[in-house]
């Protein structure tokens, strides 16, 4: 089966968050299992590991028409682990130093999607699965469907249209459809793109799409209502027999305790104690604080309301009051970030703060908690708790979208198959009685290290939502 993926960021050359972790730990599993996977980005800037010219191939050059602009497409290509890699060249739109937060993103992704729809026809391609990824690209099954000419350039090509974050929902002007897709008003005016009388690309993904998916079943429940569907409910609704949820996994090969070469020391359940000990000794050393008693409660996220800020603080307190220690690795919101920095100004020797990204420290991060904190107001699938779990630190979360899927929470009688804490509500209160519960929790070490070994041992990999991925496929195509 040929699968060309269609996405605005992917490991290991872009990424802002979770969407370039599942594009590209899809298409490797995929092609695992013997499928054809391309992948087509933007050639962003900002590319890692930066690459020199001599190591990319010309895959194509044409141009692409969006109303008076006409603009040369330089298409760029590389192998990695047998995924085809495509960028899509434009030095005004993409070679900015970010990837995301222009006023003219509208138009930045609307030469992408029209690039990309080019592409595909120039280099022949002829998928069998288009899958287009949230609202970048979410316009490109509108495009190829009404050509003229769909089945001579695209062949039988059927379209996937996943929803990773609903609350970004490619919202422009009407006068867009002309100026940026060449296309009349009329899919305006007869609703298929219309959105709070504004053009929605996400809802055009939705709309003109063979099928939908988004990233964890409850999530998906979540979005056919109207207190969670962010307004799309009705749209999503009209089309819920095409609509499923699949829980996303995490690539075993990155995250694994037992090989990591980021951490101090490599563990397993067997080790998981010593481990967990040498680690949190490094981290400790590294921030530049004192390796003091206490459980370690940690995040690794963006710092923003999405992420249950409002909630976090006053557990914080209490925890932090009890003994416990805390740190954070992320980037975000200045009153967030302000409050984290006065936490720390009254408990120097308890808190660590790293605003900023490394790769290598969250790894470290993951390897030696104890607990790792995800009190989210909405996630839609969330990968975190996921890889806490793979390093057997226990996720405090939020029952929200794919944290509901994938944490079983402790009750004080599922022993045997707990690995987290959770609550429903989301106010401060049931934070905060979650997070002394897992303080509790964590003076019992009999029960502690079993709910850590429960962590460990949970099954977060790809390959279950692969093999869900290759069933809609061939659903499609048969």
């Amino acid at each position: 089966m040929k699968i060309v993926m269609v996405a605005s960021e992917s490991r290991p050359y872009c990424k802002t968050g979770g969407l370039a972790d599942v594009v590209y730990s899809l298409s490797k599993q995929l092609v695992k299992t013997g499928q054809e996977v391309s992948i087509i980005l933007p050639m962003f800037d900002t590319l890692t590991p930066p690459f020199a010219f001599s190591k990319l191939t010309l895959a194509a050059s044409f141009r692409t028409h969006m109303s008076w602009r006409k603009q040369n497409v330089n298409v760029f290509h590389t192998l990695y682990e047998d995924i085809n890699y495509y960028f899509i060249q434009n030095k005004q739109y993409f070679e900015r130093g970010h990837i995301y937060g222009d006023f003219d993103d509208g138009e930045r992704f609307a030469f992408f999607t029209m690039a990309a729809k080019e592409f595909i026809f120039v280099k022949h391609l002829y998928p069998d699965i288009i899958h287009v990824h949230d609202w970048q690209a979410g316009m490109l099954p509108c495009l190829i469907k009404i050509d003229d000419h769909s089945e001579e350039k695209y062949g039988n090509a059927k379209f996937v249209f996943t929803i990773h974050n609903p609350a970004f929902q490619g919202l422009m002007p009407k006068f867009s459809l002309g100026d940026f897709y060449n296309l009349t008003d009329e899919l305006f005016d007869n609703g298929a793109v219309r959105f709070n009388d504004q053009v929605s690309t996400l809802k055009a993904g939705i709309v003109f799409s063979d099928k939908i998916t988004t990233v964890s079943p409850t999530h998906h429940l979540e979005l056919l209502t109207p207190q969670g569907g962010m307004g799309l409910d009705s749209v999503l609704r009209y089309r819920e027999w095409d609509f499923l949820g699949i829980l996303n996994g995490i690539d075993y090969s990155e995250f694994n305790p037992e090989a990591d070469a980021l951490i101090v020391k490599t563990f397993s359940t067997k080790n998981l104690v010593s481990g967990k000990k040498a680690n949190r000794e490094a981290l400790f050393s590294q921030l530049g604080i004192k390796n003091r008693p206490g459980p370690l409660f940690s995040m690794v996220t963006r710092i923003t309301w999405q992420k249950g800020f409002d909630i976090v603080f006053p557990a914080l307190e209490l925890l932090l009051e009890k003994g416990a220690n805390y740190i954070i690795l992320g980037s975000g919101e200045k009153q967030y970030i302000d409050k984290l920095n006065e936490l720390k100004s009254r408990h120097p020797n308890q808190i660590g703060l790293y605003f900023g990204y490394s790769d290598s420290l969250a790894h470290l991060i993951y390897a030696a908690s104890d607990f790792f904190i995800m009190p989210s107001l909405f996630e839609p699938c969330g990968l975190g708790q996921m890889i806490a779990q793979r390093y057997g630190a226990l996720p405090i979360v939020r029952r929200t979208g794919g944290l509901r899927d994938s944490v079983i929470c402790y009750n004080g009688t599922n022993l045997t198959e707990a690995n987290g804490f959770g609550f429903d509500a989301y106010n401060a209160n049931e934070m905060t009685r979650t997070a002394l519960y897992a303080l509790d929790t964590y003076n019992d070490k009999t029960t502690l290290r079993q709910l850590m070994k429960n962590a460990l041992n949970t099954d977060n990999s790809w390959e279950k939502s692969t093999q869900e991925y290759l069933r809609l496929y061939h659903l499609l195509i048969k």
